[in-house]
């Protein structure tokens, strides 16, 4: 890797923090003006272009309120060998950057438990190229 190549692990740590902060519907510039940065040092952030001091990390997990160890969760020994893979899956990692992943997961705790599991049935149905039991023309 050379020296303008950003780090795997910076990248994931700034994807985690875009993430979080489109969940919680701030904008960059929102962000930046609660840490006392610039909206552009934020991108930096969230591109891994700039590694986030430890300080700063510690005051961005306390704004989005997560955890330090939450903005590296995920990551995986690909990114870093030697780093030890703990966290969801991949595919639900992948899910959840997407704007309609992010959005899904916001939403799920709201959602009766019952009216949870109709969801899950609809999205394997979906999933597998099926109509949902529900919407099934009759035979």
């Amino acid at each position: 890797m050379d020296d303008k190549t950003p780090n795997p692990i910076d990248v994931h740590v700034g994807e985690r923090i875009r993430q979080r902060r489109r969940m919680l519907g701030l904008s960059q510039d929102r962000l930046a003006q609660s840490l006392g940065l610039t909206f552009q040092q934020v991108q930096k952030y969230e591109r891994g272009a700039n590694r986030v001091s430890a300080s700063k990390l510690f005051e961005i997990a306390r704004t989005l309120g997560v955890r330090i160890g939450d903005l590296f969760e995920g990551l995986t020994t690909e990114a870093q060998p030697g780093v030890a893979e703990d966290g969801p899956s991949p595919f639900v990692h992948d899910m959840a950057l997407t704007p309609e992943g992010a959005e899904i997961a916001a939403l799920f705790p709201r959602i009766p438990r019952k009216q949870r599991r109709l969801l899950v049935d609809l999205a394997k149905a979906l999933a597998a190229g099926a109509e949902p039991a529900s919407e099934a023309e009759p035979d």
